[in-house]
C-alpha cells in the first residue's frame, strides 16, 4: 500500500499566492468609449439675397484738384498745410516773382517804342496828305507813308498783346485755389524750383464725396448689374445708407490688379470725413429663396452629393441635389430645409449615427445677408 507524501508551503510560495490574490483583485474590466468626432457646423438659412458681397474702401471728394504754377521758377512762400481750409482766389503758394517782373518791364518799354514809332508815322502820314493835296509829292511817295503807319500800327499791336502776356505772367507767381475746399496734399516745399505744370498742391473740392474700392476681377461683371448698394463708415457701422456707382474703370490696376469702382454717397451722411474707411455691400434678390453651404460640407460618395445632418448629436447622411454655384457657395435646391444643423468640416471622417462634437457655436450663413433681405 503506497502512501502520499504531503508537501507543506513554503513562506515564499505563500507570499507569492497572496500576490496573485490581490492582483486579480485590483484588476477591473476596462469600460469601451464611444468614439465621439469634433466637427465644425453651421445652421442653414434660407435667402433671397444673390450677391453678398462687402468691400472697404476710402472717402474721397467727388472733385480733387492737381493745383500746379502755370510759370517756372522758385518758391519763395507756402500759405496752406495740409488739412487747411481754402477758399476759391486764396493764395495757396508764391513764386520769386522778380524775373516775371523785370519780364513785364521788358514788355511795356516795348510798347512804348512801338507807340512811339506809330506816332512819328502817323504824322508824318499827316504833312505828306497835306503835300499830296497840293501835288507837291506823287501818290507814290504818299502810299509809302500810309504802309509804314500801318506797320507801325501793327508793331503797337503785337507790343500790347506781348505787354498783358507778360503782365499775366507776373501774376502767375501766385498760385491760387479755384474751389473752396480743402488741402489734401502739399508736393513741394520753399526752395524747390519747379516747372510750369508740375502739380505742388492737391485740393478736394468741399461737397459731394464718394468711397472709392477695389473690385476682384472675377466679381466685376457680376457687382455691375447690382442696384442695391449699401454704405456705412467703419467708425459708425449701425448707419448704413443707400450709396450709388457712379464710376466703374474698364481697366485694371497694373499693381494690384483690381478694378476702381468709384460710390457715390448722400449728403445725409455727414459724418463721412475724407479719409475715412468705409464698407460697401452689394446684394441683390433672386426670385426663389436658396440656401447655400460652403464646398466643404459636401459629402461626396459614387455618384451621390450628400451632406451630414446632426440630429440629437449624432449625425445622418442626406442626398441634396445641387443647384448652382454662388461664389465660393453651393446652392442646394433640395434635400434639406432651413434651421437644420449641417456640417461644415470633417465629413470624411464621419459614418452614419457617429457621435460629433461640435466646436464653438453654430454659424449662421451669411447672417449679413438676412440683414440685407430686410
Amino acid at each position: 500500500m503506497s502512501t502520499t507524501k504531503k508537501v507543506r508551503p513554503t513562506p515564499a510560495m505563500l507570499v507569492a499566492a497572496s500576490a496573485l490574490v490581490l492582483l486579480g483583485a485590483c484588476s477591473k474590466q476596462v469600460e469601451k468609449t464611444e468614439d465621439v468626432r469634433p466637427v465644425r457646423t453651421m445652421s442653414l438659412v434660407s435667402s433671397d439675397v444673390d450677391v453678398n458681397a462687402e468691400f472697404s474702401g476710402e472717402v474721397r471728394a467727388r472733385v480733387e484738384s492737381r493745383l500746379g504754377f502755370r510759370v517756372g521758377g522758385k518758391i519763395v512762400s507756402r500759405k496752406v498745410d495740409v488739412g487747411t481750409l481754402v477758399k476759391q482766389g486764396q493764395v495757396l503758394m508764391q513764386l520769386d516773382p522778380l524775373d516775371l517782373q523785370l519780364s513785364q518791364a521788358q514788355a511795356l518799354a516795348n510798347l512804348r517804342a512801338a507807340e512811339t514809332n506809330r506816332d512819328l508815322a502817323k504824322a508824318e502820314l499827316a504833312r505828306y496828305q497835306e503835300l499830296r493835296s497840293k501835288s507837291f509829292v506823287s501818290q507814290a511817295v504818299l502810299d509809302s507813308k500810309e504802309s509804314t503807319y500801318k506797320a507801325a500800327q501793327a508793331s503797337v499791336d503785337a507790343a500790347q498783346a506781348g505787354y498783358r502776356g507778360q503782365s499775366n505772367q507776373a501774376g502767375y507767381a501766385s498760385l491760387l485755389s479755384d474751389v473752396d475746399g480743402v488741402v489734401t496734399s502739399v508736393d513741394a516745399e520753399v526752395g524747390q524750383v519747379v516747372s510750369p505744370g508740375t502739380p505742388v498742391v492737391r485740393v478736394a473740392k468741399a461737397g459731394e464725396k464718394e468711397i472709392v474700392i477695389g473690385i476682384p476681377e472675377d466679381k466685376v461683371d457680376t457687382l455691375r448689374r447690382v442696384l442695391d448698394v449699401q454704405v456705412r463708415l467703419w467708425a459708425d457701422p449701425k448707419n448704413t445708407v443707400a450709396g450709388k456707382i457712379r464710376e466703374i474703370s474698364p481697366i485694371a490696376d497694373p499693381s494690384t490688379r483690381t478694378y476702381t469702382v468709384k460710390v457715390s454717397i448722400p449728403d445725409s451722411l455727414a459724418e463721412a470725413k475724407l479719409g475715412m474707411t468705409a464698407v460697401v455691400q452689394f446684394a441683390s434678390k433672386t426670385p426663389v429663396p436658396q440656401i447655400k453651404v460652403p464646398l466643404t460640407a459636401l459629402f461626396y460618395e459614387k455618384s451621390a452629393t450628400s451632406v451630414w445632418v446632426v440630429e440629437s448629436g449624432a449625425v445622418k447622411l442626406i442626398p441634396v441635389q445641387i443647384g448652382g454655384v454662388a461664389g465660393n457657395e453651393i446652392v442646394l435646391a433640395g434635400g434639406v430645409k432651413p434651421g437644420q444643423t449641417v456640417v461644415t468640416a470633417g465629413v470624411n471622417l464621419l459614418k452614419p449615427g457617429q457621435k460629433v462634437k461640435i466646436l464653438g457655436n453654430d454659424v449662421p450663413v451669411a447672417p449679413k445677408v438676412a440683414e440685407a433681405a430686410k
